[in-house]
């Protein structure tokens, strides 16, 4: 099967695919002059203030090993039962070690090998072969000191993708990135290992402001002295300037790791590179936000902070955080009041100077939950069990809209005794003009989600409104690609030219439904795009367009764009989802056989993604292949027991 997947691999991605992180040279040495990681020790020899705030950061911590001043979880010997199975924490030598039963085979004891975080909760991270590195799923609780799972309700085998020991739970392929400095995962498809590597664990200085050995050359040349030698950094040396003038700059390093994303790489990209030409990001989709964009599952901040009025206004992270320690700015409201008092901030003009911590605004007793302006305007949800964390969109209440669509509002999380409806009569007596009622895109996005084959025409206005945010216009596109016609596709061809490059990379996506000859027409310009993302996104395209007579810029701009997308792909080769995207274009290239390989990857990852076994037993049968056919409908009914959709398949096998 491995054979089949590296000629999936040579057709679909081509020669080249693999990345590779180029070594640095010494700049004092002459060599040829790459960025090299010189590591924090090295940074707080000058920079002794940011090192000592940034010493005691959760970002410092983000990543360590194991130590007696690391571990804070109870390894005298304790042990945790679920579903029958026991988990034991003890010390044996110097070693911290987790036996358990819930493993492949039976009970195992592992070494922690890292220490993942330090607060609220401790995670435990274990090798269950030779450089795969798993999350384990029993944790630490660091306020209440005690373990305990961060899915109890869960019944989870270890047969199971979603087990901790599953491809989900991969250290190296999930978590790893942005929990360490100067990341390479370097996975193998042909092995299936790990050879991973690392300037420093944890979030050290480089992670945001990039390697800096070509700083220390030009600090040790004194101001005035020779500019950098390395090319593609600044004056002083850095590939990233975090100026006063430049907050995008500054939100879109922050927002590499604090996002929902897709990666275009193996590792970390050079800090300083933009977002877009890095990640593909999440939209505002089913599972991930509420319809109305409300955080739903862990989606990290950035979605929900371009949704703000405060990002369009040009607020950035560390106007609200202290960006070495990760503190607050203030405590309480008084972050909030930097900017929303009656002396205003002169930095953002166009903000009312009024009086907001006061009751006549909150209406509440100061000094009450309710007074805080977090409870309004950022509701918080709890992750892994204990973990609080707030909806960075900074929105209105919109009780509303709960009667509606049935998304939360800040009133009731306080007031669950109490009907939406009288939240949403309170706070028009409060606010009788207020601007914050009437219509609003969540109502077109959930009747979107509802209805399939209604609400085309209001995502179509959604999408071509350039006052709503990039990412609302984007994801009304992206549910419009579903079930787009030409005519549709037609209207929403001049969004391929958008400022957004959300809104531009989700236009393209929309042109699938145009005939050959207008798809082509109308993406070839995406095909140079300045972003990453939108150029990947029109390569995808142009799967079963004709390409064998295109113009020379055209087709170099082609094959340029599919080789992004084919170095993207190569970069997650160990994850399920990159061999669905595979498997679908080697079936756009006709070539079955590669299409099995690649579904078949997909399963031996995740044995619980059904679309997979039933796309195999499909080829195979278009094939005639009854045997093969038939035995891989038997083991996709083994790994999903009764599963419908499989069981439909049974009657292909009826004598």
């Amino acid at each position: 099967m491995v054979g089949f997947l590296v000629s999936l691999l040579s057709l679909a991605l081509g020669p080249g695919a693999s990345a590779a992180r180029a070594e640095g040279g010494d700049p004092a040495a002459g060599s040829t002059p790459h960025p090299v990681y010189v590591g924090s020790t090295v940074c707080a020899g000058c920079h002794d203030a940011e090192a000592k705030a940034w010493r005691s950061s959760h970002h410092a911590r983000a990543w360590m090993a194991p130590s007696e001043d690391t571990v804070d979880g109870d390894f005298s010997g304790v042990a945790f039962e679920k579903d029958g199975r026991t988990t034991r924490f003890f010390r044996e030598g110097g070693d911290f070690v987790i036996e358990t039963e819930d493993f492949a085979g039976g009970r195992r004891a592992f070494k922690v090998e890292g220490v993942g975080g330090v607060a609220p909760l401790q995670q435990y991270l274990l090798e269950t072969e030779p450089g795969r590195l798993q999350s384990f799923d029993v944790v630490w609780d660091q306020q209440k000191k005690r373990w305990y799972h961060l899915y109890p309700d869960q019944k989870l085998t270890p047969k199971d993708g979603l087990h901790w020991s599953g491809p989900y739970k991969t250290w190296n392929a999930r978590c790893a990135e942005c929990h360490a400095t100067g990341f390479s995962k370097a996975y193998d498809l042909r092995t299936r290992r790990y050879s991973s590597s690392q300037a420093e664990i944890g979030v050290g200085c480089e992670a945001c402001h990039g390697p800096g050995a070509a700083h220390v050359v030009w600090a040790r040349a004194g101001k005035g002295g020779q500019g950098s030698l390395f090319p593609g950094t600044g004056d002083a040396g850095l590939p990233v300037r975090f100026a006063k003038g430049l907050p995008e700059v500054e939100i879109q390093q922050c927002a590499g790791c604090h996002s929902r994303r897709e990666p275009f790489a193996d590792g970390n990209p050079l800090p300083g590179a933009p977002f877009h030409d890095s990640y593909r990001l999440a939209l505002l989709t089913p599972g991930l936000y509420h319809p109305d964009g409300q955080i739903l599952d862990e989606v990290y901040v950035y979605g929900s902070f371009l949704q703000s009025k405060m990002y369009d206004k040009g607020v950035r992270c560390s106007n609200c955080h202290e960006p070495h320690g990760g503190d607050l700015r203030a405590e309480g409201n008084a972050v909030c009041t930097q900017c929303h008092s009656p002396t205003g901030n002169a930095e953002f003009p166009s903000l009312t100077a009024r009086r907001y911590d006061d009751p006549s605004h909150h209406f509440h007793k100061p000094g009450t939950a309710g007074a805080q302006c977090v409870s309004c305007h950022m509701i918080e949800r709890i992750y892994m069990g204990i973990d609080g964390r707030r909806d960075h969109s900074f929105r209105v209440p919109r009780p509303d809209l709960t009667e509606t669509l049935g998304t939360p509002n800040a009133c009731s999380d306080c007031h669950a005794d109490k009907p939406a409806s009288w939240a949403a009569a309170v706070l028009k007596k409060r606010f009788p003009e207020s601007a914050h009622r009437g219509p609003h895109y969540g109502e077109v996005l959930a009747g979107a989600q509802r209805n399939p084959s209604g609400f085309d025409a209001e995502l179509l206005e959604l999408a071509g409104h350039d006052g709503l945010p990039g990412i609302v216009r984007a994801t009304a596109l992206d549910l419009l690609a579903e079930r787009a016609t030409p005519q549709m596709a037609a209207r929403a061809a001049p969004l391929i030219h958008d400022a957004d490059p959300l809104v531009r990379a989700a236009a393209v996506s929309v042109q699938r439904a145009a005939q050959p000859p207008d798809r082509l027409r109308r993406i070839a310009g995406a095909l140079e795009d300045p972003v990453r993302a939108v150029r990947i996104a029109a390569a995808r395209e142009m799967l079963g367009l004709p390409v064998a007579h295109l113009p020379p810029r055209i087709d170099r701009a082609a094959r340029s764009a599919s080789k992004e997308w084919q170095a993207a792909n190569a970069a997650k080769l160990d994850f399920p989802e990159t061999h669905l995207v595979l498997g679908g274009t080697a079936l756009a290239m006709r070539n079955p056989k590669a299409a099995v390989a690649a579904f078949r990857e997909v399963t031996r990852l995740d044995p619980q993604m059904v679309n997979a076994w039933i796309m195999q037993v499909r080829i195979l049968l278009a094939v005639r292949d009854m045997p093969a056919a038939q035995f891989a409908l038997q083991k996709g009914l083994a790994a999903n027991p009764g599963d419908p959709n499989l069981m439909a398949l049974k009657p292909y096998f009826a004598q």
